[in-house]
C-alpha cells in the first residue's frame, strides 16, 4: 500500500426528482443556469431529494473499499459520478489514472458487435493501442471462458456471459481504480472465485470500490468500509465488523414461523452464559447453553430434538442434532426442559438466530419446526465466515417436578 491517494472525493451531493414531467422541467431549467451561471445547488425545489449528500472520502493505491447499505441509500448514484456518468451538483470528485468499471450488466458493450470486437472497444476507451490489446486478448478469452461465444454477437449473451466479458476485459487492461457494483452476484461460484483471485493481485497496484449485499465477500477482499444511508455516509473506517454490524442494525429479523401437526410444542427457549440467565448478548468465545421447555405425544418413543443456527443472512452455520449426537431423549409425555451445551462459541460477531425442530424417531415424521424463536448476538473480533458442525452434549434436566441429570 502507498500514500497515492488515486480517487478523492470531497462534498460531493447529487439530487434527482422524483416526477418525470417536473425532472425533464428542471433540467432545462439547469442547462439555462448553467449558461448564465445561476446554479440550483442549494435547494431542493418541489419534488426532488438528495440521492448523495455531503460525502467525501479518500481512497488510496492498494485500498479495496467495501461500499454497503440499504437499497437506495445512493451507492449506484454515488459510483456513477466517480465513473463520471453523471455530474455532481456539489463537491468534487478526483480520480487519477486508468478507470475501469463494472456498473450495470451489459454497460460499454455494444450489443451488435462481437466480444471480441468490444474488448477492442472497451480497450481503445482506456487509451490502450490495438498492439497492447492484442498482447491481452489470449488472456481475455481465456479468464471470461467464452472462448466458443467470442465471435457471437453480445446480445445474444446471457447475463452471466456478460459479466465474465465485462470482468476480464476490466482485469485485464490494468486499470488504477477499479468500480464493482453487485453485478459478480450473477455469476457462478467458480467464476466468483477466479475473479476474487483477480482483484487480489489487482489490489496491489489499484484502488477497488466494491458494491455488495454480501458481507462475506466485504470481509473476504476488503480493507476498507463505507455503510451508506438515505445518502449519507454513516460510517467509514477499516473496522470492517463494526461497520457490517450496523449494515445488519437496519433490518429487522423475520417472524418467528411456527409449522406443527399438534403432536409436539415448544413452550419456552432460554439461552444461557457464563451463568447468567435469558442473555441476548454474549462475547467471542463465550459458553453458550439453550434450554428448551418442550412437550411431546406419549406416543412418540425415540424424539430427536435439532437446532440449527442461522446468520444475519439467515444462511445456516452450524446444526446439532441429538440423534447425530448419540443422545437418545426418553419421552414420559410430560412436560421436560431439554438443554444443550454448545460450549464456547467462535462465531463471529454479528446476529444469529435459531430454528428448532422435533422429530419422531428416525426422522420419520416432523412434529414441530419453529423458525427465528430467539435471537442472540456475539460481540468480539470480526474473523471471517465460517460453517460447522457442533459436537454439542445433550441433556434432558427436568421432566415435571423431578429432575434427571444424565452424563454423556
Amino acid at each position: 500500500m502507498t500514500d497515492e491517494v488515486l480517487v478523492k472525493v470531497e462534498n460531493i451531493s447529487k439530487k434527482f426528482c422524483r416526477s418525470l414531467k417536473k425532472s425533464l422541467w428542471y433540467g432545462l431549467q439547469d442547462i439555462g443556469s448553467e449558461v448564465t451561471g445561476r446554479k440550483y445547488e442549494h435547494e431542493l425545489r418541489s419534488g426532488e431529494f438528495w440521492s448523495v449528500s455531503n460525502l467525501s472520502f479518500e481512497l488510496r493505491r492498494g485500498e479495496c473499499l467495501g461500499l454497503i447499505g440499504p437499497n437506495g441509500a445512493g451507492k449506484s448514484t454515488l459510483l456513477k459520478m466517480i465513473n463520471g456518468s453523471i455530474k455532481p451538483d456539489k463537491g468534487r470528485i478526483e480520480v487519477t489514472g486508468r478507470l475501469g468499471s463494472l456498473i450495470e450488466l451489459g454497460t460499454g458493450f455494444n450489443p451488435i458487435l462481437t466480444g471480441r470486437e468490444n474488448i477492442y472497444s472497451n480497450g481503445t476507451i482506456l487509451g490502450l493501442t490495438k498492439n497492447e490489446i492484442d498482447a491481452k486478448m489470449e488472456q481475455i478469452i481465456e479468464f471470461s471462458e467464452l472462448t466458443e461465444f467470442i465471435d457471437s454477437p453480445v446480445q445474444n449473451y446471457s447475463s452471466g456471459m456478460k459479466v465474465r466479458l465485462g470482468f476480464a476485459v476490466a482485469a485485464h487492461m490494468e486499470p488504477d481504480v477499479l468500480i464493482i457494483d453487485e453485478v459478480l452476484a450473477v455469476g457462478d461460484v467458480g467464476f466468483r472465485a477466479k475473479c476474487y483471485n483477480a482483484i487480489y493481485s489487482m489490489i496491489r497496484n489499484a484502488a477497488v470500490i466494491i458494491v455488495t449485499h454480501s458481507m462475506p465477500q466485504i470481509s473476504r477482499v476488503c480493507s476498507d468500509i463505507m455503510v451508506m444511508r438515505k445518502g449519507s455516509c454513516e460510517f467509514l473506517g477499516k473496522d470492517l465488523g463494526r461497520g457490517i454490524d450496523l449494515f445488519y442494525s437496519y433490518f429487522q429479523g423475520e417472524e418467528g414461523i411456527v409449522l406443527d401437526n399438534g403432536k409436539a410444542a415448544i413452550h419456552k427457549i432460554t439461552l444461557k452464559s457464563n451463568g447468567r440467565e435469558d442473555v441476548k448478548v454474549i462475547k467471542y468465545l463465550d459458553e453458550l447453553i439453550i434450554e428448551m421447555v418442550v412437550s411431546i405425544d406419549q406416543e412418540i418413543t425415540n424424539p430427536v430434538v435439532g437446532i440449527s443456527l442461522l446468520n444475519q443472512e439467515l444462511t445456516e452455520i452450524a446444526q446439532c442434532v441429538s440423534f447425530y449426537n448419540k443422545y437418545e431423549i426418553v419421552n414420559l409425555g410430560k412436560k421436560m426442559t431439554v438443554s444443550l451445551d454448545l460450549g464456547r462459541i467462535n462465531f463471529n460477531p454479528g446476529l444469529y438466530s435459531l430454528v428448532v425442530s422435533i422429530a419422531s424417531g428416525n426422522f420419520q415424521e416432523t412434529l414441530i419446526k419453529q423458525h427465528n424463536v430467539k435471537q442472540f448476538k456475539v460481540e468480539g473480533d470480526f474473523y471471517g465466515y465460517a460453517s460447522i458442525q457442533i459436537d454439542a452434549k445433550w441433556s434432558v434436566v427436568e421432566q415435571e417436578i423431578n429432575t434427571i441429570d444424565i452424563p454423556i
